[in-house]
């Protein structure tokens, strides 16, 4: 369902061969050296000493060369990729926009300009351009798919048909049926240390499974009474040694949480006067749940007590997102998976907890929330601080369905029953722009692990890839049959696997 652009019309064939015949006059740069000053985007922290560049070479690529050497990173393998800012307002650099300021006087040569800048990730994912396979198995639509933790090789999937399935992603193949649940499968998540899987079903059980044999670990942990919509597993930072515990949200109104080891509830969080539709467990020991009673409530993990209410939505909570999903997701594991996993106990949650600091540094060390809403509205929080939010987020015009935080939390991504990908800055709130191309509402989206790109699933039976920057379709992914319900990108930015109505597993490669 790709759009298909119409065939250029004579007047427009006429008007291109004008412009081709006439020369295009080259734009004169100013000569003049600006004072210029590298500053850090999230903190204002002065990069290195104040320097004078000539505005011709006032460049995205030339910049970066030199904040690197101020920095005292001359070798070529320990340079960082940087992001610029514009310094006179909103957006990216622009050198185009510092010559005309310069040109109309707004600035002069005298004046220090102060760049914002942001270090990126030092790996780069390309985007999935083909389908490396299509894997049938399961008997009814896929409801959820989430990548193991350490590796792209393993994708687990909930459906339908009773059943979750893990696959084989290098050879495309399934791995292991995981049956058990006596309805749909509504909820799938890998614990952080890629050693447990666990699933929620629409018979009102978790049930938690061993990866590598496909086999229950114990059996269904039984205490809600209406199905399970959400599961979330304890940071591994904050975990007692040998007691992984584990979150459940349920349309029973309640959250319950479960020791993983003797399958017996711990607590039950009970306040929501409606279906509890998201559960998040953030590292810094807090619980956030969202649901439909328009609320979201946040609780202490170690006694349950409810700490604070959040209210500002009109309508239905139907997603939370936390600016650190991606690093209490993977825990220890960086963007090389199972190489660079540390040997002790203690050394992976020494890993996991940098990795959790560092995440928090964009935003001053705090953990940032954002909700969506049926309302058509986003808000985002830092819940730490105040039960006031930070902003409103409008723009979508029909209800958000899911929303996301890049792994670098700079940029938050939301998908709408409007068709629409919007784009916010995950500081202030702000909107960015809006990915236009889906014809169809959008169920889902993911960032890749080096936030540089973003894959979405819609409705409209495609996938679609965008690159952030500049908000432009990088690959438009069509070869479901049907609609797309899950889509997930594997934080070692190798493949993307998809799953929806058409009851195949697509695993995306570049």
């Amino acid at each position: 369902m790709a759009t298909v652009l119409p065939p250029p019309s004579k007047r427009q064939k006429r008007d291109d061969a004008a412009r081709a015949r006439d020369p295009v006059e080259q734009p004169t740069i100013p000569e003049g050296l600006q004072r210029i000053q590298f500053r850090d985007a999230d903190t204002g922290a002065a990069q290195g000493p104040v320097v004078s560049v000539s505005l011709a070479d006032l460049r995205s690529q030339n910049l970066s060369l030199l904040l690197n050497s101020l920095l005292g990173k001359t070798d070529p393998a320990d340079r960082l990729p940087y992001r610029f800012y514009n310094p006179l307002g909103d957006g990216e650099f622009n050198q185009e926009q510092i010559i005309k300021a310069y040109v109309d006087g707004t600035t002069t040569t005298e004046l220090q300009l102060n760049i914002p800048c942001r270090a990126e990730a030092v790996f780069k994912v390309k985007a999935v351009t083909r389908c490396s396979a299509s894997v049938s198995g399961h008997g009814e639509s896929i409801l959820s798919a989430q990548f193991s933790p350490a590796t792209s090789s393993r994708l687990a999937t909930g459906s339908g048909d009773k059943t979750a399935r893990i696959w084989d992603c290098d050879t495309g193949t399934p791995l292991h049926t995981l049956k058990g649940h006596t309805g749909w499968v509504l909820a799938v998540a890998w614990s952080p240390d890629d050693g447990v899987l666990a699933t929620g079903s629409m018979d009102n059980t978790v049930r938690l499974w061993d990866p590598e044999k496909g086999t229950p670990l114990g059996g269904a942990l039984k205490g809600h009474t209406k199905w399970i919509t959400s599961i979330c597993w304890e940071p591994y930072h904050l975990r007692e040694p040998g007691r992984p515990r584990l979150a459940s949200a349920s349309k029973d109104y309640t959250v319950r949480i479960w020791d993983a080891v003797s399958g017996h509830t711990d607590m039950a969080l009970t306040g929501h006067k409606g279906s509890v539709t998201t559960v998040k467990w953030g590292g810094a020991g807090n619980i956030y749940t969202a649901s439909q009673d328009r609320t979201v409530k946040i609780w202490t993990s170690a006694t349950g007590t409810l700490l604070h209410t959040l209210t500002a939505h009109a309508h239905w909570v139907n997603h939370l997102a936390l600016s650190t999903d991606h690093v209490l997701r993977t825990a220890y594991h960086d963007h090389q998976g199972r190489k660079a996993v540390p040997d002790t106990v203690d050394a992976k949650r020494k890993k996991a907890k940098e990795r959790y600091d560092a995440a928090l540094a964009p935003a001053g060390g705090v953990e940032r929330l954002v909700s969506a809403s049926d309302d058509c509205t986003m808000y985002l929080w830092e819940p730490s601080n105040s039960n006031k939010p930070l902003q409103r987020m409008v723009g979508h015009q029909k209800q958000v369905n899911h929303v996301t935080f890049s792994p670098d939390g700079a940029t938050i991504a939301s998908a709408g029953f409007d068709n629409h990908v919007k784009l916010w800055n995950a500081k202030d709130g702000k909107f960015i722009s809006t990915l236009r191309g889906h014809v169809g509402p959008v169920y889902q989206c993911a960032f890749s692990p080096d936030s540089r790109l973003l894959v979405s699933a819609s409705k409209d039976t495609t996938l679609k890839a965008w690159d952030v920057r500049t908000g432009k379709l990088a690959e438009n992914l069509p070869g479901h049959q049907d609609e797309v319900f899950a889509v997930d990108w594997a934080p070692d930015g190798q493949r993307v696997g998809s799953g929806g109505q058409d009851k195949a597993v697509r695993i995306w490669r570049n």
